[in-house]
């Protein structure tokens, strides 16, 4: 299966080409810019001081995140949701915010907020993964700033966190998928993972065919393969942040 080439030439098994640069926005505690093929999104992580209403007093931190596309990041320009929200737009940033808070010692943050902004540029599928994988290098930079200028403990942040999409495209389980093998694809499939392997979010949904077992095992297995690849992207990118601070 993972020999026969995709329409991009891609086997089933290979990520998109992978770059992600940091820091990318100055004014941010943590940033990056994640490029996944043509999709490109911005990640920012800032913390602030203070918790929402009702957090203060408990000594624990809060995190949220907020996500959005630009008007020219697909084929036909989006609408900014300036009347009423996004109902996608509000779906992925609780996605963000519930994968990257399962990594996120919030009893080691002090009353401190973070905020993740993850803004896309191009959108060419796989945007919401692309922004959980990026939210996590803009957030272990800001929380690294923080515990420097002693603003919260050096252990808040307690593990590592990368997404990616699989999806049964013409019957083939295909890892990443690209605008054009997702907008027919017979299944999607979402998935955040640990670095220690663990599943944090597995979003399945059958577009056209119902599947089995199986099929899903087969899935998750690809996806757990693309996400070990993304974690060492993430540890590189963080290793070229650290060397330039030095």
């Amino acid at each position: 299966m993972a020999s026969t080439k995709r329409h991009d030439g891609r086997k089933a098994d290979e990520l998109r080409a992978v770059r992600i640069t940091t820091p990318f926005v100055g004014s941010a505690d943590g940033s990056c810019l994640i490029e996944m093929g043509r999709t490109r999104v911005i990640c920012t992580a800032c913390i602030v001081p203070g918790v929402p209403e009702w957090r203060k007093g408990s000594g624990k931190g809060w995190m949220t995140a907020e996500y959005g596309m630009l008007p020219a990041s697909t084929r036909t320009r989006k609408a900014r949701p300036l009347a009423k929200p996004d109902g996608r737009g509000v779906e992925i940033q609780r996605l963000i915010g519930r994968v990257l808070r399962m990594v996120l010692r919030l009893d080691k943050l002090g009353e401190n907020t973070v905020h993740l902004d993850c803004d896309v540029l191009e959108a060419d599928g796989g945007t919401r993964t692309a922004a959980i994988t990026g939210s996590y290098v803009a957030l272990a930079q800001a929380v690294g700033e923080a515990a420097r200028r002693g603003a919260c403990a050096a252990t808040a942040l307690s593990g590592r966190v990368a997404a990616v999409s699989v999806g049964i495209v013409d019957g083939r389980a295909l890892l990443d998928l690209d605008y054009a093998e997702d907008s027919r694809a017979e299944v999607d499939l979402n998935l955040a993972m640990t670095a220690g392997g663990k599943f944090i979010e597995v979003q399945a949904t059958a577009e056209r065919a119902a599947f089995d077992a199986g099929r899903l095992q087969q899935m998750l297995r690809l996806g757990g393969r693309g996400i070990r690849r993304l974690l060492a992207e993430q540890s590189k990118a963080l290793r070229a942040a650290a060397a330039r601070r030095r």
